[in-house]
């Protein structure tokens, strides 16, 4: 297949839709010699918000070491290929598009078809063993016990912030979601947390205890280096990369944490996409609290023109309830997802007492109508419209996705 056919059948694969455990996904591994070879380190994260950030991190902090470093991350904001880099470098299209044809051949001989994420995954470390990757990050996809990423053997476990999201799917409280992510943890391997609520440590360390897995807390930012990625949060998974790393065995210095941290890339997370707009994709209200405090850190006193959406699922109404005071006019539009909540439904969740808010049948005239406010512009709400907006601010070809 070519490229774009190889991607046309990946994306028909979205139709078997989300299946979380682990057969599938080991099946397919052992399937395509996809397990990272004898010597490989591997670390993998967890979390509710910061996951991406964090392994943005460590993947730029271990090159910065001289590792060859592979990372796999998701969901992609513009190109599915953004979901698989070596060395920053994303999986070219005819590569991508040979070991898709592969895979195909694979996945239609067996009994129960593959996910398109279990096929992302194995494609992904199929990839990183090509290019003979001394370090394996690994961002899980949802959860952790059942997610697809788990399947993988890993050498260091990381915990970042945990949050109520994916509740139909995780749990209906910190706790039960807590147990998913720690699903992770590796007998005798170490584990590395973020801060948590009491309620969630307590949950990590009984079942670090019961897994004779070594654990330990980030209890302090790491301060004192300048850092790329806006906001006092990252300072925190800047200390949750760097301790991860030393548990991985790499030679840590200051001048490679350092370079590591100024050159870390994490589109779509604070990112001043060009003067006066910034695009976040806070997609619950622990992630919309960060944006909130980062926004008023960075534009002290200044309201924002908010263009807004959200995908079904999220609590839109409690991610909401903290942007919209930082808001002096509420642009309301759709994603260009089967997900997409429409407008009417939106503005249905916005606080009493929000700014006046406007809808739109598109991002496009949505942002074309904040920018013609005087306030600098934030575009926020999911992932799915920071990919849009991204695309749309850079003439950038999209493909959208639903996972």
């Amino acid at each position: 297949m070519r490229y774009q056919e190889s991607l046309d059948w990946l994306y028909s694969t979205q139709m078997f839709g989300i299946k979380l455990g682990l057969e599938g996904p080991r099946h397919l591994l052992k399937e395509y010699l996809a397990y990272p070879a004898h010597g490989v380190t591997v670390i993998h994260v967890a979390g509710t918000n910061g996951k991406g950030s964090t392994c943005a991190m460590i993947d730029s902090i271990a090159r910065a070491c001289g590792r060859r470093c592979g990372l796999f991350t998701s969901p992609h904001l513009i190109d599915f290929r953004e979901r698989i880099r070596v060395s920053g470098e994303e999986i070219p299209e005819d590569n991508c598009a040979a070991m898709l044809t592969e895979l195909r051949t694979l996945c239609e001989r067996m009994e129960n078809h593959p996910t398109f994420f279990e096929i992302t995954l194995v494609l992904a470390m199929r990839w990183f063993r090509i290019r003979e990757c001394e370090l394996i990050v690994l961002e899980t996809g949802m959860g952790g016990r059942l997610d697809a990423t788990t399947a993988v053997p890993a050498d260091v476990c990381v915990i970042t912030p945990i949050g109520l999201d994916h509740m139909q799917y995780l749990g209906n409280s910190i706790e039960e979601i807590a147990a998913e992510k720690a699903g992770i943890f590796v007998t005798g391997k170490h584990a590395i947390s973020a801060p948590q609520e009491s309620g969630a440590r307590a949950v990590l360390e009984k079942e670090a205890n019961e897994r004779r897995s070594p654990l330990e807390f980030v209890d302090q930012p790491l301060l004192g280096y300048p850092m790329a990625l806006a906001g006092e949060h990252q300072t925190w998974n800047a200390a949750l990369a760097t301790a991860a790393l030393h548990r991985a065995g790499l030679p840590l210095s200051s001048d490679s944490v350092g370079y590591g941290l100024i050159h870390v890339s994490w589109p779509g997370r604070f990112e001043r996409i060009r003067p006066g707009v910034v695009l976040d994709g806070a997609h619950n209200p622990q992630a919309a609290g960060v944006l909130a405090a980062t926004w008023r850190q960075q534009f002290s006193g200044k309201k924002a023109a908010l263009v807004f959406s959200a995908v079904g699922g999220k609590d839109i109404a409690g991610i909401l309830e903290i942007l919209a005071p930082l808001a002096s006019r509420i642009f309301l539009c759709p994603v260009d997802s089967p997900r997409a909540v429409m407008t009417e439904e939106l503005a249905g969740y916005l606080p009493n007492n929000a700014s006046p808010h406007e809808t739109f049948e598109s991002f496009e005239k949505a942002f074309a109508a904040a920018t013609s406010q005087a306030d600098p512009v934030l575009i926020a709400g999911s992932l799915f419209l920071v990919g849009e907006a991204r695309a749309f601010l850079t003439q950038t070809s999209f493909q959208p996705s639903m996972q």
